[in-house]
């Protein structure tokens, strides 16, 4: 059997997104609760949102943070040197912008630092983040010349397809490649063919649409040679359109980036729509006619910005995505079958002098500007406890659109024995989590950059909840025999009892063991002033056997009456930064990850 034909065998559907790797089901996040800094819930399972079939989203992801930097060079953030020097957005020359020229700069900084996309560290996170969102693709931006930024996708390869087999659904790959058939896109086309996909490299990671791996490109320029033909044949072509207003000149394009109303793309036979865009922000502006320009042009479509209500006039309104929400309507209007969103983690920019034709003054910022026009979804440092409010945006419009798996049934009422893991094998719901990703960090970032992170500690892989008349019982597992009790941090649980984020730390009503357990005693701590401020109310029991952990604890001192229950937990090690939220994203392990709760309910 050739290649091509076991290809055709083993992708003879229209795409292969989802199900399980090693017959081991992929963790699913669907029944997670989070709600973000800004007070917004992200919808949950009902009768409304259940499932979909056929529907998926892409994601623009940027592979192109790599390369041998000049050590000596210091990183250049515009955001910040505008914050301290205002008014050397109106002089290139000033001394913020640096002796010498970089040849980009950030817009930001991002929560993980201004990292490198070889870094395995950032890699297996983003695979997890993107996940837990609901993202089934990434395309690589390859669309400069014939760059396809070869160290990045290697390493990102090697990274997903271990944190496959570790449990995660991670996002399936494709290539994006130059916006026409020229030249350089055919060099590009080629040594994709050659290196990656011709040899079945990473086929499990391989995005499929309509049969074939899907790739961004123009076949146009293909010759009649054997290889050309082959490659003609090998995938499905879905050329990009570059422009914000233009929409599809040929019906088997793709866009990737429109102002509001955007257009369908690919209309089948029965008048429905294959792709439809859905960006953070768009750089043009009234002045452009919705053709690309400066981002820091007077008037541009930041990310406050709709065409049907204007510009968000609140000072943070860049903070409430009004841009992205409306494009998430339209996509909802024309119902396609792939929202293709723009973007994740873009967050570099060139300085361009007026030669070069651009329309910013006295000096363009083209992609990326400041905090309201830059379109990355990634979080970053610049809005502090705010800076995670896209992701959460994203992954709620990303369940209205897919729909949402309905959550597991717990189980009946039953008072666990304490040290008997047995005891716990009928429990549910299971609330899975993956494994490997307490990975230490040891890697270069851009310029003057080196991150270090030796936080991972003890992985958590697995969490049940049990009750009977009196007690809350509670079971976590991790992949290795536990570490010490006495550790810093070691093994806490948050809960949100009420489920109300006004009330406690963050919504955390209540934690265990922020301070040490002394012998098999725990101490449960009632927030205070929903600060990280926290007080004993009451002790509890718990049993370490090697990997396993189990507490039992006393329902009144939660204040849980009835027999209904329901209320939201994560469990947490080695958090570094104690009363910062963001610090779930960076150190240690949690599960599940970031904003991110289980729900327990028995209703």
């Amino acid at each position: 059997m050739n290649f091509l034909t076991k290809l055709a065998g083993t992708f003879g559907i229209c795409c292969m997104i989802g199900g399980s790797v090693a017959g081991q089901p992929y963790v699913s996040s669907d029944s997670w609760s989070a709600t973000d800094a800004l007070g917004r819930q992200v919808r949950e399972y009902d009768n409304d949102h259940a499932k979909k079939k056929d529907k998926f989203v892409a994601m623009f992801y940027w592979t192109w943070h790599q390369g041998n930097d000049d050590t000596t060079y210091q990183v250049k953030n515009i955001s910040k040197i505008l914050r301290e020097h205002p008014e050397a957005i109106r002089d290139n020359n000033h001394p913020a912008w640096g002796s010498k020229q970089p040849g980009f700069f950030f817009w930001e900084e991002p929560l993980l630092g201004y990292y490198k996309t070889t870094d395995p560290w950032v890699l297996r996170k983003h695979a997890e983040m993107l996940a837990d969102a609901g993202v089934d693709a990434v395309f690589f931006d390859c669309t400069n010349g014939s760059i396809t930024w070869e160290d990045s996708y290697e390493a990102l390869m090697k990274t997903w397809d271990q944190a496959q087999k570790d449990g995660v659904n991670v996002p399936k790959i494709a290539f994006m490649l130059p916006f026409g058939p020229a030249p350089h896109s055919l060099v590009s086309l080629r040594q994709l063919y050659r290196d990656v996909y011709k040899p079945g490299r990473y086929e499990n990671l391989w995005f499929v649409w309509k049969g074939k791996p899907c790739i961004m490109g123009y076949p146009d320029n293909l010759t009649d040679s054997a290889e050309d033909q082959e490659i003609a044949k090998f995938f499905t072509f879905r050329p990009g359109q570059p422009d914000y207003v233009d929409g599809p000149k040929r019906n088997d394009q793709w866009g990737w980036l429109e102002i509001y109303p955007q257009h369908g793309y690919v209309k089948g036979a029965d008048g429905k729509f294959e792709e439809v865009t859905v960006g953070v922000g768009q750089n043009t502006s009234p002045d452009r006619k919705g053709h690309c320009g400066a981002f820091n042009m007077k008037d541009a479509y930041g990310r406050n910005f709709s065409v049907l209500k204007g510009f968000d006039p609140r000072v943070d309104g860049y903070l409430y995505g009004r841009n992205i929400e409306e494009q998430w309507d339209r996509a909802y209007e024309l119902d396609p079958e792939l929202v293709f969103v723009t973007g994740w983690n873009e967050f570099i920019a060139g300085m361009w002098m007026p030669k070069h034709g651009w329309n910013g003054f006295p000096f363009s910022f083209v992609d990326q500007y400041n905090w309201n026009c830059s379109r990355d979804i990634e979080p970053n440092k610049g809005w502090g406890d705010k800076g995670d409010v896209y992701y959460y945006q994203l992954v709620d419009n990303i369940r209205k659109f897919k729909g949402v798996d309905a959550p597991q049934t717990a189980s009946a009422p039953k008072t666990i024995k304490m040290g008997k893991a047995d005891d716990w094998a009928d429990v549910a719901p299971d609330f899975k989590h993956y494994k490997g990703n307490t990975l230490h960090r040891d890697h270069r970032g851009r310029y003057d950059q080196y991150y270090v992170n030796n936080t991972g500690r003890n992985d958590i892989v697995d969490a049940k909840v049990a009750r009977d008349a009196k007690n809350l019982f509670f079971y976590v597992e991790t992949a290795e025999k536990l570490t010490p009790s006495s550790d810093r941090n070691w093994m806490m649980l948050l809960l949100d009892i009420d489920r109300d984020k006004t009330t406690g730390w963050n919504g955390y009503d209540y934690i265990v063991n922020r301070v040490n357990p002394k012998g098999k005693k725990i101490f449960i701590e009632r927030n205070v002033g929903n600060r990280w401020e926290w007080e004993v109310v009451g002790e509890g029991k718990m049993a370490v056997n090697q990997n396993k952990l189990e507490m039992a604890i006393a329902q009144e001192l939660f204040a849980l009456t009835g027999e209904d229950l329901q209320f939201e937990f994560k469990w947490s090690d080695n958090m570094q930064d104690n009363g910062n939220i963001m610090d779930f994203y960076v150190n240690g392990d949690v599960a599940p990850g970031g904003r991110f709760n289980f729900v327990y309910s028995t209703k």
